[in-house]
């Protein structure tokens, strides 16, 4: 897919909609330049048409574009069926300590490949943009942001899940995810927004404190 249609279809993603001007501003493009790639995503069938907004009730009614349910193939799923299958069976044949173990070492192991020890010797706001763009790669979407107000205070974002359809009915994968933030951050991290529970994406709170094994320590 051409970059910029690629980019147009995870600023839809991410924020379930938008509008020309919206989208224009985002890339840096401009509104008829916009528009051409939107007819020929219009012609695969991959976003659509949505709602029609007033700004402010002045000026021209405004369309607003979303992804199609066919443009959803384009994000990683990871082989969810499969994905279930062996949760299932691993929580048949293990005890549940043995089980929450399994899944902490594969985050761990995850973890590995983005070098945790390269990541530490970044700030945290270039440690963010390596994790999000190692996530992402991996299905995830991810992106980070600052906290207004709160020094040394951030949210990161995975606006998809690669084991979407498993992890409402296998908490464990939700508990792995969680594990590996923690790794690949270094820091303290709390989650305050589940794809499972609104659907929308999973946000962490990252707090730019003492690293991760300092805590467990304590």
């Amino acid at each position: 897919m051409h970059a910029v249609r690629r980019q147009i279809v995870e600023i839809l993603k991410e924020a379930s909609g938008a509008t020309v001007a919206e989208l224009a501003e985002k890339l840096e493009m401009a509104p008829v330049s916009v528009r051409h790639h939107l007819d020929i995503l219009q012609g695969e069938n991959l976003i659509n048409v949505g709602r029609v907004e007033r700004k402010g009730n002045v000026g021209r009614p405004q369309q607003v574009y979303s992804l199609t349910v066919q443009a959803m193939a384009l994000f990683p799923n990871n082989f969810a069926s499969l994905a279930a299958g062996l949760v299932r069976q691993l929580k048949q044949v293990l005890p549940a300590e043995q089980v929450t173990v399994a899944f902490t070492a594969m985050a761990v192991d995850l973890a590995k490949e983005a070098h945790p020890a390269q990541l530490a010797e970044l700030c945290m706001e270039e440690r963010l943009e390596q994790i999000a763009n190692f996530l992402t790669a991996r299905g995830y979407l991810a992106r980070w942001e600052d906290v207004a107000g709160e020094e040394g205070v951030f949210l990161l974002h995975k606006h998809n899940c690669p084991y979407s359809g498993v992890s409402g009915e296998h908490r464990e994968l939700c508990q792995m995810d969680q594990k590996l933030v923690n790794e690949l951050t270094g820091a303290s991290c709390l989650r305050v927004r589940s794809m499972v529970e609104d659907g929308g994406c999973c946000t962490y709170r990252v707090t730019e404190s003492m690293p991760v094994e300092l805590l467990l320590m304590a």
